[in-house]
């Protein structure tokens, strides 16, 4: 089986600029480097990368992509800017909930040794877990992986994604507004099409990329395939 697409970096959209690449920077174990208006969290692969986007509209809903993070104790992430939602003894979950400085929602995985990149997965809310996982998995040609549950789904060995897993969880709420979190890709964009995405705005003299969207409607956006990709 043939990967379509291969793991680029995240784009994160925020009305905080340098403080929330800042912010990320320090609670992954990456590097922040800023230009005039936005900047980028790094790391030592392309695929740790968080483009930081500045954009007008204030995040108005929960976060319905976030990101899982491994930490050796909740004060470090609070002191790092991160505010407290809701502690893991405190609900039936082994994870706490935090907001970052724009308020967007991400949770901490307590480790005795947490490891030095500290990206764990990246979380994903699904009308539908198992297909919108099929689908990622199929694109990406990896295995979906169920989680003894309808409501939670994962993939895994993803090309290019240096992090543990894209995990899918089920919601009753639908999409309402753009994701503020987002994932790149390499890619053709008609080979996404022909897979089931749909072409939102082309590259253009405005932009380099592709913007699309999943059959679930989250936003992704291609970039022309590197020689190495098997695509």
């Amino acid at each position: 089986m043939t990967a379509r697409a291969r793991w680029k970096e995240l784009c994160l959209d925020t009305t905080g600029g340098h403080d929330i690449g800042r912010f990320y920077a320090d609670v992954l174990g990456l590097r922040f480097e800023p230009d005039e208006e936005d900047g980028a969290v790094v790391g030592d692969v392309e695929g740790q990368g968080i483009a930081i986007c500045r954009v007008p509209e204030e995040k108005s809903v929960k976060h319905r992509v976030h990101i899982d993070v491994h930490a050796a104790s909740i004060q470090e992430l609070v002191d790092a800017g991160a505010s407290l939602v809701l502690p893991a003894g405190e609900s039936r979950f082994p994870w706490t909930v935090l907001r970052d400085p724009d308020g967007g929602e991400f949770c901490a995985f307590l480790r005795e040794s947490p490891p030095d990149y500290r990206f764990f997965q990246l979380v994903v809310d699904a009308a539908d877990a198992e297909e919108i996982a099929r689908w990622w998995a199929e694109v990406f040609a990896t295995e979906p992986e169920s989680h003894d549950t309808p409501d939670w789904w994962g993939i895994r060995n993803v090309p290019g994604m240096p992090f543990e897993a894209i995990t899918f969880g089920r919601v009753p709420e639908p999409k309402t507004v753009k994701n503020r979190i987002h994932w790149d890709v390499y890619a053709d964009p008609g080979v996404m099409e022909a897979a089931g995405a749909t072409l939102l705005r082309a590259k253009d003299d405005e932009i380099g990329w592709h913007v699309m969207a999943d059959p679930e409607g989250n936003e992704f956006c291609v970039f022309e395939p590197r020689d190495e990709m098997d695509a």
